[in-house]
C-alpha cells in the first residue's frame, strides 16, 4: 500500500501523541524527513512523496526511546554527531557550557582543555572545532562512550585525545580549562521515560561537582548543573577558594552553567 509523507505524518503524530510524547508533531516530522533523506524544513516540498520504512523507527519512538537514538544522529552547535545508547543525548543547554568555555579560553594561546565525562564527544569536539589550536582531551570511565566519541572524532576529522579513566584524577594533572557535565540526577523514577534509555553512569550521581572542583588543577573550571543546583554549586566553588564565580543561564533562560577561576 502506497503511503504518502502527508499520510505518514498524520498517523505518526497520532500514535506519538497517544504514547505521551511531548512534541508528537515535531518528532513525526523528524522521523518522516529522515526516511525521505531530507530535513524538517525540506519536508514541506515532499508531502506527496511515498515514504517507506517508517514503522520500525516509529515503534521505537512510541516506546519512548530518545529521538536522537532512533535517528542515529543529532546536531550540536556546528556538528552532526552519531548518537546511540552508549552515551547521553547531546542537549541544547550544554551548548551554553561550550559558549562559556570558549569565552574563558579566548585569551589563552593553545589552551589545554579537559572535558570530563566526554560521552559522545559533543563538548570536546565542539571546542576543538571552534577553537583552532586548542589541545583538547576527553576522559570517561565508560569504554562504550569512548568508542562512540572516537567514531565521532574520526567521522568529523577532529583531533582530540581520548582517555579512559577517572576524571578527577586526570583533572589534577594541570590544565588551562576543565569542563564537565557530571552526573547529577538523583533517580530517573518519575522523570521522562526517555531518560531510562540513557546510560545511568553518565546520568545518575551526586557529589561529583565538588569532587572534581577539589581535585582540578586548572586556571578555569566550568560546570553544567541541574535545575536546582546552580546556586549550591556556585557557593561550593567560593567555599573552595575559586574566584570570579559566575552563573550563566541556558537558552531557555534557566540558570545552568557555573564557572570559577583558580586564584
Amino acid at each position: 500500500m502506497r503511503v504518502t509523507a502527508r499520510e505518514a505524518l498524520a498517523e505518526a503524530e497520532r500514535r506519538l501523541a497517544a504514547a505521551g510524547v511531548e512534541t508528537p508533531r515535531v518528532d513525526a516530522e523528524w522521523l518522516v524527513a529522515h526516511r525521505l533523506g531530507t530535513t524538517r524544513t525540506g519536508l514541506a516540498a515532499r508531502l506527496d512523496d511515498e515514504v517507506a520504512g517508517l514503522e520500525p523507527l516509529l515503534v521505537r519512538r512510541e516506546a519512548r526511546e530518545p529521538l536522537a537514538y532512533v535517528l542515529g544522529e543529532w546536531g550540536f552547535r556546528r556538528l552532526t554527531l552519531r548518537t546511540d545508547s552508549r552515551a547521553l543525548v547531546p542537549r541544547p543547554e550544554t551548548e551554553t557550557l561550550v559558549e562559556r568555555a570558549l569565552a574563558l579560553a579566548a585569551g589563552i594561546d593553545r589552551p589545554r582543555i579537559l572535558d570530563v565525562g566526554v560521552g559522545s564527544g559533543a563538548i570536546a569536539l565542539a571546542l576543538r572545532d571552534e577553537r583552532p589550536g586548542a589541545q583538547v582531551t576527553g576522559v570517561d570511565v565508560s569504554r562504550e562512550a569512548l568508542s562512540l566519541a572516537r567514531e565521532n572524532a574520526e567521522r568529523l576529522g577532529l583531533d582530540v585525545e581520548l582517555r579512559e579513566g577517572d576524571g578527577a584524577e586526570v583533572s589534577a594533572e594541570g590544565w588551562d580549562l576543565v569542563v564537565a557535565n557530571p552526573p547529577y540526577v538523583g533517580d530517573v523514577e518519575g522523570l521522562q521515560p526517555e531518560l531510562g534509555f540513557e546510560p545511568g553512569v553518565a546520568l545518575i550521581g551526586s557529589g561529583e561537582h565538588e569532587r572534581l572542583a577539589r581535585a582540578a588543577q586548572t586556571r578555569f573550571l566550568v560546570f553544567e548543573t541541574g535545575d536546582d543546583q546552580p546556586l549550591e554549586v556556585a557557593a561550593m566553588l567560593e567555599r573552595l577558594g575559586y574566584a570570579d564565580v559566575a552563573v550563566t543561564a541556558d537558552l531557555t533562560g534557566r540558570d545552568r552553567v557555573v564557572e570559577g577561576r583558580r586564584p
